[in-house]
Formats: structure tokens, C-alpha cells, sequence
């Protein structure tokens, strides 16, 4: 039951313009420009002075959220469709959520080190969104290929076209974002919060804008997107907590990775489906589309859950 009616968002068709477009990619770049405000310099020298910490959340970031993602779209094959699971793996390969920095804060993590990794998976995501989407991308398709009945719908993974554009999304308002607080540090620190809050804002807007003519539907199997996106965000938090346990990290930084590894730059994500040059408008991805759009909304609600339990545990240490 629940595969059949996770079939009936495949087709659902999400069409801008390219005046549209245009107005997403500078949201997102103004965004982006805005993450980078809170990027000094200095940032990653203070991160390779004492690498433990940051080296067990790029793994975790990098290497242990993608392939566990893949472990469970194999568990669950059977009730979760093919366009489902890929959008699991895109969300999956996008670098940390730009809200990370701000709940690791109010969850008394390491703020410090939740912007180190904000900014090194932000920068490095020009070369690690579209490999891990290529690659887990295509163990998936080979899956599908040699155990599933119904094969994946012609998907090429354009890994040049998905670099172009977290370069041109990323990349470019990462560099001016630090050299502006570099070189004009009054502007950075005026603008840098009012940013933040942008950027949920944004992301909010897109989803509105995404969905305003297919909302009756969204509310439809929004209950089984739920269940997914649930399932994939409380695994992948889980896990970068048990990460920061089994290394033995202080426990502020425990709580910086857990919440840098279960918040993920979904609107990135949503840009990338929304590009006609790296998924055509005849294939139909109504279910990458939706789990994106809903991580990008639940991952704020579990992180703040998550912050706010942190929290409490802290009080009740009296720390």
C-alpha cells in the first residue's frame, strides 16, 4: 500500500520559469553569503590544531550518513519507491543545514566546531555533493537493476552540470561572504544574524512555492513521507551521536556532530531538482521532490527537539 501511493508523487510536476529560477538561485546564494559570515579566517587553522573532533564529523558527514542511507533504502526497498530513495541519497550528499550553527548554540554544543564543519562540508561541496550522489546514485540504480522488478526511470548523474551548480550556488558567495568578514568585519557581524534568519525564511518560500499548486496532494502522502523522512533523521542523529560516543569526544562536541549530521542543506537539494540540466523535465521526480522539501522542514523541528533535550540535561548537570 504505502509503495502504490508513493508511485502517485512521481508524476506531480514542479514548473518555474527561468525568471523564477533566477530569484531561487540568488535566494540561496544570499543565503549562502550569509553562512560564510560566520567563517573567519582563521577558522580552519583552529580546526587542524586539534583535528579529532572535525575529522570524526567530516567522516561522519561524508562517509557514514550517505552509506547509511543506502543500508536503509536496502532494508525498507520493498515499501519505498525508487524516486523516494534517490531523493534520500541527494539529501544525503548535500553539505550541513546553515540553521546547524544556531542550534548546536542553544543545544550547548561546540559552536566553534559546529561552524568548522559548516564550513569546511559547505566548501568541499562542490566535489562532495555530486560524488556521493554519483556514486551512491549508481549502486542504487545497479541495485534496482539486478533485485528490483520495477527498474529506476533513465536517470543520468550529470556529475559536471551538479558541480557547476553548488559552485556557482556555493562556492562564489562562500568566498565573498570571508572576505567580507575579513576585510569589513563591521558589515559581517551586522549582517550576520539577520541572515540566519533569512535563510529559514527562504527555505520556507521555496517549499510554498514549490507546492502551492499541488498542496491537496502534499497533505495527501505527506503521512508517508513523514514516516521516511522520521526514519532517515532520527538514524542519521542517532548516529552522530553514538559517533561522538564510541570516540570518546568531549560531550559539547557529540553534540555539535549530532546536530551538524541531522541538519542538511536541503534547499540546495530542491535547486539542484529544480535545474532542467541535471534532472529533465520529462522524468518524473515528484518523490525526490517531496523529501526534500519536508527534510528541510522536519530537520529544523528534530533539531530543536534535540537542542532542547541537550539542553535539559545540561541544567539538570548544572552546567
Amino acid at each position: 500500500m504505502m509503495y502504490e501511493e508513493l508511485l502517485n508523487l512521481d508524476p506531480v510536476k514542479i514548473n518555474f520559469d527561468k525568471s523564477g529560477m533566477d530569484m531561487l538561485n540568488i535566494a540561496l546564494a544570499v543565503v549562502m553569503y550569509g553562512v560564510a559570515l560566520g567563517i573567519k579566517p582563521g577558522t580552519f587553522i583552529k580546526v587542524f590544531r586539534h583535528p579529532k573532533s572535525i575529522l570524526v564529523g567530516l567522516i561522519g558527514q561524508w562517509v557514514i550518513l550517505p552509506a547509511l542511507t543506502f543500508l536503509l533504502i536496502l532494508i525498507f526497498h520493498k515499501y519505498i519507491t525508487p524516486m523516494v530513495a534517490m531523493g534520500m541519497i541527494l539529501v544525503a550528499s548535500c553539505p550541513g543545514g546553515n540553521v546547524s550553527n544556531f542550534i548546536t548554540s542553544i543545544s550547548k554544543g561546540n559552536r566553534e566546531l559546529s561552524v568548522s564543519m559548516s564550513a569546511v562540508t559547505t566548501t568541499a561541496a562542490v566535489v562532495t555533493t555530486p560524488t556521493n550522489f554519483a556514486v551512491w546514485g549508481s549502486l542504487y540504480v545497479r541495485y534496482l537493476e539486478r533485485h528490483a522488478a520495477d527498474a529506476l526511470q533513465t536517470l543520468t548523474i550529470p556529475m559536471w552540470d551538479i558541480f557547476v551548480t553548488v559552485f556557482i550556488l556555493l562556492g562564489i558567495p562562500l568566498a565573498l561572504g570571508i572576505l567580507t568578514t575579513h576585510y569589513l568585519p563591521r558589515v559581517a557581524n551586522a549582517l550576520n544574524k539577520p541572515l540566519q534568519y533569512l535563510s529559514i525564511v527562504v527555505f520556507l518560500l521555496m517549499v510554498v512555492l514549490a507546492f502551492r499548486q499541488n498542496f491537496d496532494l502534499f497533505m495527501q502522502y505527506i503521512k508517508w513521507i513523514l514516516l521516511v523522512v522520521f526514519l532517515h533523521n532520527g538514524l542519521i542523529l542517532t548516529t552522530g551521536y553514538c559517533l561522538g560516543e564510541l570516540c570518546r569526544l568531549p560531550r559539547p562536541d557529540r553534540r555539535a556532530i549530532t546536530i551538524e549530521m541531522g541538519i542538511q542543506n536541503s534547499g540546495l537539494g530542491l535547486i539542484l531538482l529544480f535545474n532542467p540540466n541535471i534532472f529533465p523535465p520529462e522524468l518524473q521526480n515528484g518523490g525526490m521532490l517531496f523529501v526534500t522539501a519536508w527534510w528541510g522542514i522536519w530537520h529544523i523541528i528534530s533539531g530543536l527537539t534535540v537542542a532542547a533535550i541537550f539542553r535539559y540535561r545540561s541544567r539538570k548537570r548544572g552546567e
